[in-house]
Parts: structure tokens; sequence; C-alpha cells
């Protein structure tokens, strides 16, 4: 009684399926459906059943109708699928990726009755696949550097310094505008050096009270202070093995400037409120965006302090004399707020990227990473126009000529390098998607998309 039960229910209990689940007979013709794949696909049941397999032209069938022999389909050769990946069309012409199984149907005495597919949606999968991919190129791209990005001569004179001092175990500083990227540049130093894996610790001198900043870079012992409940370790001891990187080192007070120089010299700190002394192995990483020398003069920051920490010295141009890699860096920047925010914003209008071009940055790199912020939120549009960028910018009264639009040529070498991929793999999908590093749906999707030969 048990199982005439379920044989009479089996049509809910299939559609309570997450996977799509398709049934033929032998010669091809769709018999069932289950509601996952009539969602998956946009087809209604009636529009399936009873039309032939092929309607939904799999991507993996499609080679195998090809081959020669009595059987049309590689499963009634074979018997078996195990987890192919493959694309489905759906009823807008879309693909769709899933992950296929699939098994002959055979009765009491043997013979097939037919075949049942399990299908499972893989969009998000591919979605996630796609993202790392993009920023795995990214990262490999010439014109990237550990998180920086620039062509011009003195962004590449600046990797070229972070390269060959990082080996070295020589206190550095970086001089620089504020946004010019001081600290990513620290952070590569420290990725790039022996003690990579080692920490890597950061304090921003102009932060704290003269109390809580010696407290935070050298630590405290329990009633050093009202509050002091517990012993603490500073900064310095958190950072043995690794580097410390001191961000606006010029607004150190003068007490601390005397505390940093013992340990620049004597590799030791002492907590506050104790006088024993302890072994530090720290490589110091300085950052300010003051003229230390001017600060020297005016008695403000003690000279004996500024010759042992300018021993490399790494100077980060703002982006206003760097205008060459303004567009290189907006590039990378909207590649960054479409994976952020999976908005399908192409690129930047040649209108907008005049201004982009013209503006003189006092933020310098981070304010235009926040210009972007603000244009992803405001465009609704294909392409960033200037109305769509921060008010600052876009009413800027002259501005210089300008500048080929982003996003058309990132499409055209896209749609070369493809065609270029399936020219040397002769045709193969799957071999031309292994060249470009993407999935074989991302490479038929380019293809439906520039509307190319299939064969290259």
């Amino acid at each position: 009684m048990f199982e005439q039960e379920l044989n009479r229910y089996w049509k809910t209990v299939v559609d309570t399926i997450q996977d799509g689940i398709l049934i033929v007979d032998p010669q091809g013709t769709i018999v069932s459906v289950n509601k996952a794949l009539r969602d998956m696909t946009g087809y209604s049941a009636s529009e399936m059943i009873g039309s032939p397999c092929s309607l939904l032209d799999c991507t993996v069938c499609e080679v195998a109708r090809k081959k020669k022999g009595d059987k049309w389909c590689f499963l009634f050769r074979k018997g078996r699928v195990h987890r192919r990946r493959c694309a489905l069309r759906k009823k807008d012409g879309s693909y769709v990726p899933v992950l296929k199984n699939a098994s002959l149907l055979r009765g009491a005495e043997g013979d097939v009755l037919g075949a049942v597919e399990t299908l499972t949606d893989l969009t998000e999968i591919v979605e996630k696949e796609s993202e790392i991919e993009a920023f795995r190129r990214q990262l490999q791209r010439e014109d990237h550097f550990q998180g920086l990005v620039g062509n011009s001569p003195s962004m590449q004179q600046v990797f070229d310094l972070i390269a060959n001092a990082a080996s070295s175990d020589a206190p550095l500083i970086l001089f620089g505008e504020s946004g010019t990227g001081k600290e990513l540049v620290a952070k590569a130093i420290h990725d790039l050096g022996p003690r990579k894996r080692k920490p890597f610790v950061k304090v921003n001198c102009a932060s704290l009270s003269q109390s809580l900043l010696e407290s935070e870079l050298f630590g405290h012992v329990k009633g050093a202070f009202t509050g002091a409940y517990k012993s603490r370790e500073g900064r310095f001891e958190a950072a043995h093995g690794g580097d410390i990187f001191l961000d606006e080192i010029g607004d150190l007070p003068g007490s601390t400037q005397v505390k940093l120089l013992r340990v620049l010299e004597e590799k030791v700190v002492e907590r506050v409120g104790d006088n024993q002394p302890l072994q530090v192995d720290v490589r110091i990483i300085s950052a300010t965006n003051k003229n230390l020398e001017e600060l020297v003069r005016a008695g403000v920051f003690r000279e004996d302090l500024f010759f042992r920490i300018n021993v490399i010295p790494i100077t980060l141009p703002p982006l206003r004399d760097r205008g060459q890699d303004i567009p290189l860096l907006s590039e990378f920047f909207l590649e960054r707020m479409k994976l952020k925010t999976g908005k399908n914003i192409q690129g930047v209008s040649a209108e907008a990227m005049g201004f982009l071009t013209a503006y003189p940055w006092p933020g310098n790199v981070r304010e235009l990473r926040s210009a972007f912020e603000y244009a992803f939120v405001t465009c609704r549009e294909g392409f960033i126009q200037r109305h769509h960028l921060p008010p600052a910018i876009a009413s800027l009264k002259k501005i210089e000529p300008s500048a080929p639009r982003i996003g058309a040529d990132k499409q055209a070498r896209k749609k070369q390098e493809l065609m270029d991929a399936l020219k040397r793999s002769g045709g193969n999908q799957s071999e031309a998607a292994r060249m470009l590093g993407v999935s074989r749906v991302t490479v038929w999707n380019r293809i439906r998309q520039f509307g190319l030969n299939a064969r290259g």
C-alpha cells in the first residue's frame, strides 16, 4: 500500500526537488519535467512535453549529435552521464550553466524505456568564478603592482624602489600627500620582504594623545596610570619579527620621538610604568604628508630621529602629476565597483573622462575612488556620464580635450582575445576557455554577444 501511495504522489515529490528533472523517451522526446526545470528554463510544461530535448540545445549534447553511429545521443550509447558541466538554452535565448547527471531507464526485461536527467543550476557558482577570475586578472596585469596601479614613469620608478627596498632591513620612510597610497606601499614592502610571514602592525601617530600613543606603541604595566588594570603589550612587541608602519610620523610628540630613537638604536622598548627593557626585532616603515626637513628646522622634529628614519626614502607622486594614470585607475575602480555592486555599468563616457583628467584631485587616488563610489550610486545608464560625477568635478568650467571612452576599447579587446583563442584552439570552446582563464559558458555567451563564428 505504501508503494502505491508513493507512486500516486511522485509528481509532488519531484516538484519539491530544487534540481531540474527531465525525462525523455528513447527518441529523445520530452515526456516529463518538474517545476525546478520549468523555472530554470522559462518554458511551461506544455511547451516542453512532446518536444524534442534539442529544444534546450544542451552544449554537451550538441557535439554528441554530430558523431556518427546508430545512437543519436551519447547518453544512449554510454548509458550514463556523471557530473558534466554544460549550458541549456532558456526560452529567452540566453543560456543557463548547469551540472548534468543522467541515466537510462530500463524495464523489467532490460529494454530501454527512456532516460532521466537531473540538472543543477550553476549560475551563482559561475558568477563567483567570474568574479575570482576578474580579481586574478587584475592582480596579474602588468600595470598593477601589489595592489598599486600605474604605468606612468613616476609610478614605475616607485614600483622599482619598492621591489629593491623590500629585501632591506633598513628603516624606510614614505613621503606623499594624503590619499597617494602610502599604506598600500608599506604593505607591499612587507609582502615582498623576508618578514612577510611575520606581523604587519599599523599605527596612526596623529590619532592618539601622547599618553595613549606611548601606551599603544610600547605597552604598559598594571597600575601605570588610571585605568591600567592589567599589563598590556605594545605595538612594537606585537610586531616582533615583522614590520611596523608608523603613519603620520610628523605628528609624533617630542617625548615619544626620544623613545622611538632608542628603539631604532638599541632595539629595545620599555613599557609605560616599567624600566625593564624588552628586546624587539622590528623594521620600521614610517610615512608622512608633511615636510620633515622644515619641521626639523622649526625644532618640532628631532634631527637625529629624522636621519635615522630617512635611510630609504620613497616619494609617492600626487595624482595631478601622473595624469596619464587616471584612465587606468578609472578602469580599475570601475571593475572593482562592478564586482562589488553587481551593476552592469560598461564604462566612462569620453566627456566624463575629460572632466576626470582635468580635475586637480587634491585628495589624490583616494578621492578618485570615492568619485566612482558616488557615480555608481547616481548612474542608471550603461556608461558613467558627466552628471553622474561628484559636483566638484562635474561643475568644472574648462576641461582638457576628451579622452577615449573607457569600456568601448575594453570590449574590443575582449572580442579580439576571444577570436584569437578560438583560432588557436581550432574552434574548441573548452580549450579557448582554458586559454582565457574563464568558464566554457562564458566563452559561449561571449560568442553570442559578439556575434562570432564558434569556429573562430
